[in-house]
């Protein structure tokens, strides 16, 4: 059996539960640890609902038992002179290993960021991952409209702040402000008329961005709140190009998109604590913190 510790947000879970397909598609038993993590204070919410998905989930038991972490007085003892046999594996730095879908039993712990884990199954994922349009707002459903209607080609901007401005040394110094300037005029020159539209998880700084860039008629959607943050990705994907943030989230609005052949920009280092080097996919424009294509 493979258990695999759900961890993160909805990014962050989408990732974990196309590993599971992909796993599922291989023949082997595949179950979730959707408890571990979520206990702790700081937990995001497990969302993976929000596309009509349910998944197996692992008992304690079986936890304890791939883990070897059994607390009767005879697996204690058996420890203490023979060593925990624990099937733990922690994903190491970020990247690809295809050792995973090698693997018939174990307890799997990291995010896997990449679509080589997936990509011969592309069709099953996209599939899982619809969602229930009557979950929606009003507002996000006008913005919808508003976004296929649209008569210059609309332009994603994902701005992610919040936690990130906490954690500088993880995410510091990577989707810059020259990041984002020299991206939009990318977009501009190639795409004249494209018209860009604003996610971020934070309305007051989005306010003060779309009113210093004025002569580019951004336009701003509503910030939604943690629990109904979907709704961002959904009109994420309804985008023709993208210039997204070092963020799963805005990745996953991307690689739903509806309308094939646009452009993405992401950032060229994904984190400041990991090499993540296979999140980035063919055909992706890379951009530096300096607003310098490196690819």
């Amino acid at each position: 059996m493979i258990i695999i510790q759900m961890s993160g947000g909805l990014g962050n879970q989408m990732f974990q539960y196309a590993l599971y397909l992909k796993l599922k598609s291989l023949g082997r038993t595949v179950r979730f640890d959707d408890v571990t993590t979520y206990r702790l204070d700081n937990a995001r919410p497990i969302q993976l609902a929000v596309f009509g998905l349910t998944y197996p989930r692992a008992t304690d038991e079986e936890i304890r038992d791939i883990t070897d972490s059994f607390m009767d007085l005879s697996s204690r003892i058996r420890r203490r002179f023979t060593g925990r046999k624990s099937l733990e594996y922690y994903e190491k730095d970020g990247c690809f290993d295809p050792k995973i879908l090698e693997m018939r039993d174990g307890y799997l712990i990291g995010n896997f960021q990449s679509e080589k884990y997936f990509e011969d199954i592309r069709d099953d994922v996209r599939s899982a991952f619809r969602f229930d349009d009557l979950n929606f707002s009003d507002e996000t459903r006008d913005m919808k409209r508003r976004i296929r209607s649209e008569e210059g080609e609309p332009v994603c901007i994902h701005v992610r702040r919040g936690d990130y401005l906490k954690s500088d040394n993880v995410y510091g110094g990577i989707c810059t402000d020259a990041y984002y300037e020299a991206a939009m005029n990318y977009m501009r020159e190639r795409h004249p008329g494209c018209v860009f539209y604003l996610f971020t998880d934070d309305s007051r700084w989005a306010d003060t961005f779309v009113e210093s860039h004025r002569e580019m008629g951004v336009v701003p959607v509503t910030c939604s709140e943690e629990y109904t943050g979907y709704q961002d990705m959904y009109l994420i994907s309804y985008c023709r190009h993208h210039i997204i943030a070092n963020s799963t989230f805005s990745w996953w609005g991307w690689w739903l998109r509806k309308e094939k052949g646009g452009e993405v920009i992401a950032p060229s280092r994904w984190l400041n604590n990991g090499r993540c080097a296979d999140i980035f996919t063919p055909g992706m424009i890379r951009m530096n913190g300096q607003g310098i294509i490196e690819s």
